[in-house]
C-alpha cells in the first residue's frame, strides 16, 4: 500500500513537473491555452506576427534570428482594455532549444476571436552569426600565428 502511494506521488511529480516544458509540438500534454514555441532554422528560418483581424494590422512582428525560439502565451482577462484589448501576452526569445523558464516581455493584445498568429518562412538559407567562442580558433587565415603564415615568423619558446 505504501509503495502504491509513493509511485502515485512520483508519478504526479513527474508530470507536474512536464507539462511546463515549451516544445513547438505543443510538450508533453498540449491545450488550447498553453504555450506557442517557433524555432527559426538555416532552412526554415521565420517571421512571426500576431495580427488583429478587426484592423488586419500586425501588433506584433519579430523576424526571429537562426538559432531562436520564440516562446509566447495568452492570458485571457489580464489586459488593460476590456473591449479593445482584454488580454495579455507574454513571451521570450531564447537559443534554440530551450525548454522552460519566464516569460518576461509582455503586451496587451485583443481577445482570441480578433487575432491570429501568421508565421512566414523567409526564403532560406539562412545562418546564425559566428559566436564569440568562434574567434577563439585559428583555422581562419587572419587568426593564425606569424610562424603559420607564408611571411614566416618567429616560433614561440617552449
Amino acid at each position: 500500500m505504501r509503495l502504491r502511494s509513493i509511485g502515485a506521488v512520483a508519478l504526479a511529480a513527474c508530470l507536474l513537473t512536464t507539462t511546463g516544458c515549451y516544445a513547438p509540438n505543443g510538450g508533453f500534454m498540449p491545450s488550447t491555452n498553453a504555450t506557442f514555441t517557433y524555432i527559426s532554422t538555416t532552412w526554415s528560418p521565420k517571421t512571426i506576427r500576431v495580427i488583429d483581424t478587426r484592423t488586419d494590422e500586425a501588433f506584433f512582428t519579430i523576424n526571429l534570428p537562426v538559432g531562436k525560439q520564440l516562446t509566447f502565451k495568452f492570458l485571457v482577462g489580464k489586459g488593460d482594455d476590456p473591449v479593445q484589448t482584454p488580454d495579455r501576452m507574454q513571451w521570450e526569445v531564447w537559443e534554440a532549444p530551450h525548454q522552460s523558464g519566464r516569460l518576461s516581455n509582455q503586451l496587451t493584445v485583443p481577445p482570441s476571436s480578433a487575432r491570429r498568429i501568421q508565421v512566414d518562412v523567409r526564403p532560406g538559407p539562412e545562418y546564425a552569426p559566428d559566436s564569440e567562442e568562434y574567434r577563439l580558433r585559428v583555422d581562419e587565415a587572419e587568426d593564425r600565428p606569424d610562424h603559420w603564415t607564408p611571411s614566416g615568423g618567429e616560433i614561440p619558446g617552449d
